[in-house]
């Protein structure tokens, strides 16, 4: 399954030139970890975390201390001083296994997705990689046995169950062996699909489906 799939499009991003302040109103309103940054011509400049946005802003409340820092300057008003120029990003085409484990080995909770002219195309967040983990197994099989159908042209050839995500494909009388590895390819194409394995067909099952 491929990034574009599962991220999101409709990508609230920031420019150098925005305020400060309303990246913090942007983060906090959406619920965001962080946002994007891009230039007029939609490339990716940076990212603008909470971090970012919090550092140097809060001031010590002069009631609980007895000296207060008043050399210190006011923070930089603009996004475009406080952003990371260096960005962990990923192409529309990354597979979604190799984008969860660098959110999980880096500890990101999202990552900006660049088209094929290196503009900003969406993001992909945990949640969003979450989200087709949580489908029901009747979806789930309804979508393998659409694939299946679709490459076979015969919707009886095989029987599919699917269970916590895990697709178990059947072949019935009429299948042929060599297709085994393409259905199970197929099946691990649907969103929500964790695994899939072909397994023989049980003595008398045909080729009907059972529920799943």
């Amino acid at each position: 399954m491929q990034v574009s799939e599962l991220m999101t499009r409709d990508v609230v991003a920031a420019r150098p030139g925005t305020t400060v302040k309303r990246a913090a109103g942007l983060l906090a309103e959406g619920g965001f970890a962080a946002l994007p940054v891009v230039a007029e011509d939609g490339s990716l400049v940076g990212i603008v975390a909470e971090a970012d946005v919090l550092r140097g802003r809060l001031p010590a409340d002069p009631r609980l201390h007895l000296r207060r820092d008043d050399a210190a300057g006011p923070p930089a008003p603009l996004v475009g001083a406080v952003m990371t120029t260096r960005v962990r990003s990923v192409p529309v085409t990354a597979d979604v296994a190799e984008v969860a484990a660098l959110l999980v080995e880096q500890r990101l909770r999202s990552v900006p997705v660049l088209g094929p002219d290196g503009r900003l195309a969406g993001i992909i967040s945990r949640r969003d990689l979450l989200r087709p983990l949580a489908r029901p197994d009747g979806e789930l099989r309804t979508d393998v046995l659409r694939l299946v159908e679709e490459y076979t042209g015969a919707p009886a050839d095989w029987a599919v169950q699917v269970h916590d995500g895990v697709a178990v494909l059947s072949p019935g009388p009429a299948a042929s062996a060599e297709d085994a590895a393409t259905v199970a390819t197929l099946a691990r194409t649907v969103p929500g699909i964790v695994a899939a394995r072909v397994e023989p067909a049980l003595p008398g099952r045909g080729g009907a489906d059972s529920p799943g």
